[in-house]
Protein backbone atom coordinates (compact mmCIF):
# COMPACT_ATOMS: atom_id res chain seq x y z
CA UNK A 1 0.00 0.00 0.00
CA UNK A 2 1.43 3.66 -0.80
CA UNK A 3 0.70 6.54 1.55
CA UNK A 4 0.87 10.34 0.47
CA UNK A 5 1.83 13.08 2.97
CA UNK A 6 0.89 16.48 2.76
CA UNK A 7 3.62 18.17 3.85
CA UNK A 8 2.67 21.92 3.18
CA UNK A 9 -0.53 23.42 2.38
CA UNK A 10 -3.78 23.82 3.78
CA UNK A 11 -3.58 20.30 4.13
CA UNK A 12 -0.36 19.85 5.84
CA UNK A 13 0.04 16.61 8.45
CA UNK A 14 -2.92 15.04 5.97
CA UNK A 15 -1.61 10.94 5.51
CA UNK A 16 -3.66 9.76 2.40
CA UNK A 17 -3.51 5.67 1.75
CA UNK A 18 -3.87 4.89 -2.05
CA UNK A 19 -6.21 2.14 -2.58
CA UNK A 20 -6.20 2.13 -6.45
CA UNK A 21 -4.66 3.10 -8.83
CA UNK A 22 -4.66 5.32 -10.91
CA UNK A 23 -4.92 8.57 -8.72
CA UNK A 24 -5.80 11.61 -10.08
CA UNK A 25 -4.51 14.74 -8.19
CA UNK A 26 -5.44 18.22 -8.46
CA UNK A 27 -8.23 20.76 -7.49
CA UNK A 28 -11.38 19.39 -9.86
CA UNK A 29 -14.18 17.59 -8.49
CA UNK A 30 -13.28 14.25 -10.34
CA UNK A 31 -9.78 13.91 -8.49
CA UNK A 32 -9.19 11.42 -6.01
CA UNK A 33 -6.56 13.40 -3.47
CA UNK A 34 -8.00 17.28 -3.99
CA UNK A 35 -5.82 20.09 -2.88
CA UNK A 36 -6.99 23.37 -3.27
CA UNK A 37 -3.55 25.30 -2.59
CA UNK A 38 -1.94 28.01 -4.83
CA UNK A 39 -0.28 26.21 -8.79
CA UNK A 40 -2.75 23.60 -8.22
CA UNK A 41 -4.57 23.00 -11.12
CA UNK A 42 -8.17 21.32 -12.30
CA UNK A 43 -6.21 17.55 -12.83
CA UNK A 44 -2.47 18.68 -11.69
CA UNK A 45 -0.98 14.87 -12.14
CA UNK A 46 -1.80 11.44 -11.98
CA UNK A 47 -0.26 8.63 -9.58
CA UNK A 48 -0.05 5.25 -11.29
CA UNK A 49 1.85 1.83 -10.86
CA UNK A 50 3.08 -0.06 -14.10
CA UNK A 51 4.14 -3.54 -13.65
CA UNK A 52 8.08 -3.10 -15.45
CA UNK A 53 8.36 0.45 -14.46
CA UNK A 54 7.37 1.13 -10.67
CA UNK A 55 5.08 3.99 -9.16
CA UNK A 56 5.37 6.85 -11.73
CA UNK A 57 3.83 9.74 -12.75
CA UNK A 58 2.19 11.24 -15.88
CA UNK A 59 1.95 15.18 -15.22
CA UNK A 60 -1.27 17.23 -16.73
CA UNK A 61 -0.11 19.20 -20.03
CA UNK A 62 0.81 22.58 -18.72
CA UNK A 63 1.49 21.80 -15.25
CA UNK A 64 4.45 21.66 -12.96
CA UNK A 65 5.79 19.04 -10.60
CA UNK A 66 9.56 18.30 -9.38
CA UNK A 67 10.69 14.89 -7.80
CA UNK A 68 13.10 15.76 -5.22
CA UNK A 69 13.75 19.39 -6.16
CA UNK A 70 13.72 18.55 -9.85
CA UNK A 71 11.90 19.44 -12.49
CA UNK A 72 9.56 16.21 -13.96
CA UNK A 73 7.45 15.98 -17.09
CA UNK A 74 7.42 11.89 -15.60
CA UNK A 75 9.30 10.50 -13.40
CA UNK A 76 9.45 7.07 -11.25
CA UNK A 77 9.11 6.93 -7.31
CA UNK A 78 11.03 5.52 -4.60
CA UNK A 79 9.94 5.14 -1.31
CA UNK A 80 10.90 9.15 0.54
CA UNK A 81 10.58 10.94 -2.71
CA UNK A 82 8.97 14.66 -2.60
CA UNK A 83 6.77 15.53 -5.19
CA UNK A 84 6.58 19.07 -4.96
CA UNK A 85 3.18 20.47 -7.05
CA UNK A 86 1.76 24.22 -7.07
CA UNK A 87 2.47 25.19 -2.81
CA UNK A 88 2.17 22.09 -2.16
CA UNK A 89 5.32 19.30 -1.05
CA UNK A 90 3.57 15.33 -1.06
CA UNK A 91 6.08 12.89 0.45
CA UNK A 92 5.49 9.40 -1.32
CA UNK A 93 5.53 6.56 1.19
CA UNK A 94 5.24 2.50 1.60
CA UNK A 95 3.04 1.69 4.05
CA UNK A 96 4.22 0.09 6.96
CA UNK A 97 3.76 -4.02 6.55
CA UNK A 98 2.06 -6.13 9.42
CA UNK A 99 3.59 -10.10 9.70
CA UNK A 100 1.17 -12.54 9.78
CA UNK A 101 1.15 -14.92 13.05
CA UNK A 102 3.34 -17.78 12.59
CA UNK A 103 2.50 -19.16 15.98
CA UNK A 104 0.07 -22.05 14.43
CA UNK A 105 2.72 -23.39 12.43
CA UNK A 106 5.44 -23.17 15.12
CA UNK A 107 3.10 -24.93 17.69
CA UNK A 108 2.76 -28.24 14.28
CA UNK A 109 6.87 -27.94 14.07
CA UNK A 110 7.38 -28.35 17.97
CA UNK A 111 4.64 -30.93 18.05
CA UNK A 112 5.91 -32.32 15.25
CA UNK A 113 9.69 -32.68 16.62
CA UNK A 114 8.23 -33.97 20.12
CA UNK A 115 6.27 -36.82 18.14
CA UNK A 116 9.17 -37.78 15.92
CA UNK A 117 11.78 -38.13 19.50
CA UNK A 118 8.62 -39.48 21.11
CA UNK A 119 8.45 -42.10 18.28
CA UNK A 120 12.70 -42.52 18.44
CA UNK A 121 12.83 -43.03 21.83
CA UNK A 122 9.89 -45.83 21.57
CA UNK A 123 12.04 -47.52 19.47
CA UNK A 124 15.39 -47.93 20.90
CA UNK A 125 13.38 -49.38 24.14
CA UNK A 126 11.69 -51.72 21.77
CA UNK A 127 15.14 -52.81 20.13
CA UNK A 128 16.51 -52.82 23.48
CA UNK A 129 13.94 -55.08 25.57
Amino acid sequence: MVQLQILSGKQAGLLWEVRRFPVWVGRGGGVNLRLEDEGIWEQHFELGLDAEIGFNVKIHPGAIISVNQTQVETARFRNGDIITAGAVQIAFRLSATQQRSLRLREWFVWGGLVAVTAGQLVLVFAFLC
